[in-house]
């Protein structure tokens, strides 16, 4: 299963999400041989920030895929407070250092801060010209801002926003705008830090699938074209159970269920951050 970019490019509907990793040195290795273990069964699109750790995150993950770099759909973070043009390209460059590479294949601011946006996507444009990013883009932007910013000079290439079972307020105006633009969504925190995990509805869902709950709710965010998902796995077993859930199929049957247990939002409601 792939997304496809406006750019044209397709990037996998299932990647790996890096928040909170590198705080333990106990899990350190581990960590490194779950991202290892996702390059291996083709979740090649790896999410992290210069704000995970402090750095801390990117570290790991450019230790992660060292050799591997050209297997690897590479996305980090820049954050507001360092989203004026000439910062964004100096947080951009200590990224690349951390990561240990030449190239970031997406960019993205990481929330709307006080910096004008026309400011950051000067920051864009000089390290798309410079080749240091392939790509850019935004998260937790909510419709109003992603109007502003198509509004602007520039192609962004998605909004990574929180979306899951229970965080569903972007069905109701956001994700139909970003299906009609062409411009994906990236859902973090899709099992919400494995709070979904104890639903009866999902439980009931997954043993009609023989699968987990975490893997119903994974299917659950892809069952949309536009949106990837990018789970956190700290080990080499939760990234396999992560990737299972690429081979199920939900019925509308199973979606009725969920829709129940989990009701689509009736109106317009604030775009929810974690």
């Amino acid at each position: 299963m792939t997304v496809l970019l406006p750019s044209g490019e397709t990037v996998p509907a299932l990647g790996m999400g890096t928040w909170m990793m590198a705080e333990d040195p106990g899990r350190r290795s581990a960590e490194i041989a779950a991202l290892r273990t996702g390059l291996d069964l083709g979740l090649t699109l790896i999410d992290t920030a210069e704000m995970y750790g402090s750095g801390a995150s990117e570290t790991l993950v450019g230790e992660a895929v060292a050799g591997r770099r050209d297997e690897v759909f590479l996305v980090s973070k820049v954050l507001p407070s360092h989203a004026s043009a000439a910062a964004t390209v100096r947080a951009c460059e200590a990224s690349l250092r951390r990561l240990g590479t030449d190239r970031l294949d997406l960019y993205l601011l990481h929330w709307r801060g006080a910096v004008p946006l026309e400011e950051t996507l000067e920051g864009f444009s000089a390290l798309l010209d410079a080749g240091k990013i392939r790509h850019w883009g935004v998260s937790n932007l909510d419709l109003d801002d992603m109007r502003e910013l198509t509004a602007l000079p520039g192609r962004c290439q998605t909004n990574q926003i929180l979306y899951n079972l229970t965080r569903r307020g972007p069905e109701h105006d956001l994700l139909p705008w970003h299906a009609s633009t062409g411009i994906p969504v990236m859902a973090y925190s899709p099992v919400e830090q494995g709070r979904l995990l104890n639903s009866p509805a999902l439980a009931s869902v997954a043993a009609r699938h023989g699968a987990t709950p975490a893997q119903i709710a994974l299917a659950w965010v892809l069952r949309l074209p536009h949106v990837n998902a990018i789970p956190k796995a700290g080990s080499p077993d939760h990234v396999r159970e992560n990737a299972r859930a690429l081979e199920l199929r939900l019925s509308p049957e199973d979606l009725a269920e969920l829709d129940r247990a989990f009701p689509p939002p009736a109106g317009p409601s604030p775009l929810a951050v974690l």
